[in-house]
């Protein structure tokens, strides 16, 4: 199955941000990929202001075309994430929809952990203006063209949010699903990129023997947010697959090859091998 990740540089101008990334999914379906993964906040990125102003339910214009364009090229498509207006709430979501290729939301995940940090002396706090959301979510994707050993559905399909990497534990309960590939939209800062990213992502990777096709943001944003780029795809062994280069817009694609998954399960069992309640502080049965 060919797959891709599409970087961005999103600003507070929605319509070109809009318009930049309906180029390059199309480009990336051109190129064969059947599960495509925008970064996060794609339709806007900047200061709480910016936030504010471009957010929108997901009956709203982003979430409408990428179920139009998900039709249209008949793709499983991640949404990246964008900042959901929410009736009833007064701080924001950070949201990611994953769409099949007949159009329809098929799972929504709200970012879980919010990036309430503090790096080179700049405090971010993503809390002031967006509340986590409160469950794991896994989906599966509708189709598998490309790989005749495998089924053309069902494959697992976990859903995460930039900061998320730093969760292992997150990971984990996803790979408990029995999920196979992982969608990270991200908007990772330059720094973080620099240090943490390509470590981080393949991490992940390794531990939960799942393939991750991380969609990172790049350079410059309002609000002084700068991002590093490096979007990858990864696989279950840690080898990196596809990689954008740090300078600007683009996607990496590559064929992601399930039965090399299988065996790299086979020969390293980490499912049957960990000892999920001691980590959970019961005692172990003699």
């Amino acid at each position: 199955m060919r797959v891709a990740a599409v970087q961005l540089n999103s600003t507070a101008d929605k319509a070109a941000n809009m318009r930049e990334v309906d180029r390059l999914t199309r480009a990336a379906a051109a190129d064969g990929a059947r599960l495509i993964v925008l970064p996060e906040k794609w339709t806007v990125l900047g200061s709480e202001e910016h936030l504010r102003a471009g957010a929108e339910p997901l009956d709203g214009p982003a979430i409408g075309w990428a179920r139009a364009v998900a039709r249209e090229l008949s793709i499983d498509l991640v949404a990246g994430s964008i900042a959901e207006r929410r009736e009833g709430h007064e701080r924001l979501s950070n949201t990611a929809v994953h769409v099949g290729p007949d159009g329809e939301p098929r799972a929504v995940y709200r970012k879980l952990h919010m990036f309430d940090v503090e790096i080179e002396g700049r405090r971010y706090a993503e809390s002031d203006a967006e509340e986590p959301g409160a469950e794991i979510v896994s989906s599966e994707l509708a189709g598998c063209a490309g790989v005749a050993s495998e089924p053309t559905s069902g494959v697992g399909l976990g859903l995460a949010i930039c900061y998320d990497l730093r969760f292992p534990e997150l990971f984990g309960a996803l790979a408990q699903r029995g999920v196979r590939v992982v969608a990270l939209p991200a908007a990772f800062t330059l720094p973080t990129t620099r240090d943490h990213w390509d470590t981080l992502v393949c991490a992940r990777a390794i531990d939960n023997q799942v393939f991750v096709v991380a969609a990172n943001q790049v350079g410059p944003h309002p609000g002084e947010h700068r991002s590093g780029g490096r979007s990858m795809i990864v696989d279950p062994w840690g080898v990196v697959l596809a990689q954008v280069s740090a300078e600007g817009p683009g996607y990496a694609v590559a064929d992601l090859d399930f039965e090399r998954q299988n065996e790299i399960r086979r020969r390293m069992p980490l499912p049957e091998q960990r000892r999920v309640a001691l980590y959970a502080g019961e005692r172990a049965t003699p």
